[in-house]
């Protein structure tokens, strides 16, 4: 069998909008909301659902006076929900994670903490830079 490489084309998506998550960077939020799904398509009345790596648009529910009820660009960088990758391991955390960016895919923040599932820091170099631990 020949090495598979690349990004899976389908990914487990574990967080539908309305999920709340852990930031895990230094913004100053610390509690985020999911509201919008970047790029997703799917049929008819499904509700939208993000995966690791996934580009979301969150709401700021906890964190400093100055970045809460506002909103921003976010990318998933752990999800409880295991999901398979193309070795055929799977991978499970035990949060659910986000990291506050801007459209292009630039961090806010200048750390990470926890760990940062593969699959986000193969997509987005600019995360990859700036986290501690890659799984």
């Amino acid at each position: 069998m020949s090495e598979l490489k690349g990004i899976a084309g389908r990914q487990t998506r574990g967080l539908p909008t309305g999920a709340r998550l852990v930031c895990a960077d230094n913004t100053g939020a610390k509690e985020v909301e999911i509201i919008q799904v970047l790029k997703y398509h799917s049929v008819a009345r499904k509700y939208p659902s993000a995966g690791v790596g996934d580009m979301v648009i969150v709401s700021v529910k906890k964190g400093s006076p100055d970045m809460r009820k506002k909103v921003f660009p976010a990318v998933i960088v752990r999800q409880r929900r295991p999901f398979r990758r193309a070795d055929g391991t799977w991978v499970q955390f035990e949060d659910n994670a986000a990291v506050i960016v801007t459209p292009n895919g630039e961090t806010k923040g200048s750390e990470i903490k926890g760990p940062v599932a593969r699959e986000a820091a193969e997509r987005w170099p600019r995360i990859a830079a700036i986290s501690s631990i890659i799984v």
